[in-house]
């Protein structure tokens, strides 16, 4: 078989095998104990990407086994390389299911740190899976001096593109409810030698807004604009979808306005926010008034905006305005966004 296939198959298992390992805080750390049992057998902390399956050997005999028939299954993950990890993971998954927690938890960030480190510069892109996973490893840690200490070296692996990197560790943070540890991330961006670009910042804006602290999430938006970083529509979008779910109106109209002000095109998204916001506070004409501003900016409506216009204006006692908008709706079926159109994008 071709070698640089079964690297490359070797990879796709040593990458699920992170998310596992990630995932089961088990016997799988390096503990005091467990290393001195080990004596020369492994090298702590100078492992390589090719001692993966070593580590994975030494502590769960199925994973031996599964590597020991790797050859014989490589054929097969030629043609399935993404079943064949799922399979050897799942293996994994059984066979710790009802292992031990390990005493040594301190160490499950510094092993899981190291791992995607290697991962990051033989695999090269991660799946947004190990990221998530990763700052799943760091739930339980307050050391920020440590956090920010390997983040740093991850940042240092990355260059040039360790502003991704930066990103997508900052979004996980957020995507796992760790709120403060995404911000000092953030705010430790200089120090790795990175400059935050929009992307970062709308992760951010995004982050502190799901979070419910709008107030942080529009200053944030400020020093964005103080720094020299131009909002684009994902930024205003941000703001507005953030502000409308606590019922923020006013400051709706605000970024609104200045979203045309500035030149930054308002999508199908963003009408869809004004509307539902405030078609859902009372306000049916100001939702009426955007719905046909959007049209005369030829913004071809979603399916779901009429249909939430039209419960929002029978829920006011509209009737007769929300048949007539439904009419309008039926007519124009065809030419409307819907769920095909989104399933679409989504591939």
């Amino acid at each position: 078989m071709d070698p640089f296939l079964n690297f490359k198959i070797s990879m796709v298992a040593a990458s699920r095998c992170f998310n596992i390992l990630l995932r089961c805080k088990t016997t799988f750390i390096f503990n005091s104990s467990l290393v001195r049992g080990l004596g020369n057998r492994v090298s702590i902390p100078h492992y390589r990407p090719h001692n993966y399956f070593t580590c994975v050997h030494l502590f769960c005999p199925i994973v031996s086994k599964i590597v020991g028939n790797y050859n014989s299954l490589a054929t097969q993950a030629a043609r399935d390389d993404e079943g064949m990890a799922d399979e050897f993971l799942n293996q994994i998954l059984a066979t710790y299911r009802n292992a031990p927690n390990s005493t040594a938890e301190r160490n499950q960030i510094d092993l899981s740190f190291r791992i995607f480190k290697d991962l990051l510069v033989f695999h090269g892109p991660l799946t947004l899976t190990c990221y998530l996973n990763l700052a799943r490893a760091c739930a339980d840690t307050n050391d920020c001096t440590a956090l920010i200490r390997y983040v740093k070296q991850v940042s240092d692996l990355a260059f040039p593109n360790n502003m991704i990197v930066i990103n997508r560790i900052i979004f996980a943070f957020g995507e796992c409810r760790q709120i403060e540890k995404a911000l000092l991330v953030f705010n430790q961006i200089k120090g790795f030698g990175c400059k935050p670009n929009v992307i970062t910042y709308n992760t951010i804006l995004d982050i502190l807004g799901r979070a419910g602290r709008v107030d942080e999430m529009v200053l944030e938006f400020t020093s964005m604009k103080e720094a020299g970083f131009v909002p684009d529509f994902i930024t205003y979008n941000t703001l507005l979808n953030n502000l409308r779910r606590v019922g923020r109106l006013d400051m709706c109209l605000v970024f609104f306005r200045e979203m045309d002000d500035s030149g930054v095109e308002p999508d199908l998204l963003t009408y869809r926010e004004m509307i539902e916001a405030f078609g859902r506070s009372g306000n049916t004409g100001e939702a009426l008034r955007l719905f046909n501003d959007m049209k005369q900016r030829k913004i071809r409506p979603s399916i779901y905006i009429y249909r939430s216009l039209v419960d929002i204006l029978k829920k006011a006692g509209k009737v007769d305005l929300a048949m007539s908008i439904s009419q309008e709706m039926n007519s124009s079926t065809p030419d409307l966004f819907g769920s095909k159109d989104f399933k679409r994008k989504r591939r």
